[in-house]
């Protein structure tokens, strides 16, 4: 080949070189989607630069073959040999590697800031192609695409994040917005979502003209699907309490529309309570939810346990009991869900319900929202620097129909 000739090659292949590079580049600025840029990279290294053969490894979660063509193998199967990961520049490698990969003649490795994004294996080139641009080329387009995946990532997590915001401004409407505080009834929460987005619930309602009922509740796991079972469960105890007030009826309906709803994927605890002003009676039922606390002529100490099982468990509860107390004309109810009991101090110990007692026994003389402010107090010096590992509610009621 004379001299000419020879420069002739050469320009004929830095003219190919950059029509690869052209054509790489303006997919990647008419923002084709991932599949067409693999198939514009598998042309152009093909076609433009004449590679007999060719596998492209990209760490995608894991490592997966995007593009291969001429060989004897097929990659798109072949399980990626993680021995290439310790290759930080471009090498021989059929003289070393013992296996299907062996058909090639070089690893070109691409990384970005340190990261291995990829691995070219080529063979059956022109030994004029500078394997220095099949790297360069090759990093254009993952680089590229790895820019594609965090746009697309960003852009989800500002959808979801919208959505969470969206879905606790939601909740939010879940809770009364006022709750009764006078001579009669005093009535104070606390509530604290582990995210934005919590799984517990309470509720305050006047049922009639002498009835009371109140309630919390937690559901089982988090997010968008729990805040949606928790909405729809609230919406019906308002429905359901304005047709009756017998809570063995409002219990196992209840149970139905979780179940309905959640399919057994999440079931509700629940503690419910009507109270009677004239006839001085106290009914409820606990399903599955922490006992809360009782207290009546400030020192007769009851957890009130009776009830049935969890909500959404079960098509049909398989027991359903509902306490009643009688002649109760003054009480002091305080009721709570496991992420305060079940915060842990530096001990690894749990904060439990019997501590929560002491608080309220040590303020009976004080208001709901003293004995309130007196719990939450207790429970910050208790954890200290730990964090908190769920929702936490807090609902105490004081009544009083001797004020009457």
């Amino acid at each position: 080949m004379t001299r000419i000739e020879a420069l002739k090659a050469k320009f004929d292949l830095k003219e190919l070189e950059l029509k690869a590079l052209l054509e790489i580049t303006q997919a990647i600025n008419d923002n084709l989607p991932e599949e067409s840029i693999y198939k514009i990279y598998n042309f152009t290294l093909r076609a433009n630069l004449k590679i007999k053969k060719l596998a492209l490894y990209v760490l995608d979660e894991q490592w997966e073959c995007k593009v291969n063509f001429g060989t004897e193998n097929k990659f798109d199967d072949q399980v990626f040999d993680e021995q290439f990961l310790s290759y930080q520049d471009i090498k021989k490698i059929n003289a070393i590697v013992n296996s299907a990969f062996g058909e090639f003649q070089k690893i070109v490795p691409i990384a970005h800031k340190d990261k291995k994004l990829a691995f070219v294996f080529i063979s059956g080139y022109d030994k004029e192609i500078n394997t220095n641009f099949i790297q360069a080329i090759s990093n254009i387009i993952i680089v590229a695409i790895e820019n594609k995946k965090l746009a697309r990532k960003q852009i989800e997590q500002e959808m979801i994040k919208r959505e969470l915001e969206i879905a606790g401004n939601v909740q939010k409407f879940l809770f009364p917005k006022e709750l009764p505080y006078n001579d009669q009834i005093k009535v104070s929460s606390f509530y604290q979502p582990h995210h934005s987005i919590g799984g517990d619930y309470y509720d305050f309602i006047n049922i009639s003209k002498n009835q009371i009922l109140f309630c919390i509740a937690d559901v089982s796991g988090k997010g968008i699907p729990a805040a949606l079972l928790m909405s729809n469960f609230q919406a019906s105890l308002r429905t359901l309490s304005r047709q009756t007030n017998l809570l063995q009826e409002i219990i196992a309906e209840l149970n139905y529309l979780v179940m309905s709803n959640a399919d057994g994927q999440h079931f509700i605890t629940f503690f419910v309570a009507i109270y009677d002003k004239k006839n001085k009676r106290l009914k409820y039922v606990n399903s599955g939810h922490n006992p809360p606390i009782l207290i009546r002529n400030k020192k007769d100490v009851e957890f009130l346990k009776e009830g049935s099982t969890v909500l959404g468990a079960f098509k049909e509860l398989p027991f359903l009991n509902v306490g009643i107390i009688e002649n109760i004309d003054e009480f002091l109810f305080c009721g709570f869900t496991d992420g305060l009991t079940e915060i842990t101090s530096s001990k690894g110990e749990e904060f439990e319900d019997h501590n929560i007692l002491k608080v309220v026994m040590r303020n009976l003389h004080k208001d709901p929202n003293e004995i309130n402010s007196a719990i939450i107090s207790e429970m910050q010096k208790f954890k200290g620097k730990n964090n908190f590992k769920d929702d936490i509610t807090l609902f105490t009621c004081m009544v009083d129909t001797n004020n009457i």
